[in-house]
């Protein structure tokens, strides 16, 4: 399994609107797709008001990429939220047992 693990920065004053997207767009979808194992979401807190973060566990290197493509290495954008991000990072992990 892969463990994707995606931050977001928005701008300040967005965050509403990034929230209501990530609810009714990304998380949906996400859960929707075939080979998303978990997925969790870190709301942000009031020392970062602007950070938001999702881990997603991944069945497999060929699922994941099936979801954002040959560039999955990078954040997949979605074209209504690009404009309230500020800044986004992704890091991939494999997952075992502990």
């Amino acid at each position: 399994m892969i463990l994707r693990v995606y931050r977001a920065v928005v701008h300040e004053g967005q965050e509403a609107a990034f929230r209501a997207f990530f609810e009714e767009t990304a998380i949906p979808t996400l859960n929707a797709t075939d080979g998303m194992e978990r997925l969790i979401v870190g709301w942000p807190r009031p020392e970062d008001p602007q950070a938001f973060s999702m881990v997603q566990i991944w069945r497999d290197l060929d699922a994941m990429k099936a979801f954002t493509g040959e560039a999955w290495r990078e954040a997949v954008v979605h074209p209504d939220e690009a404009h309230l991000l500020k800044e986004t990072s992704v890091h991939h992990y494999n997952v075992e047992s502990a």
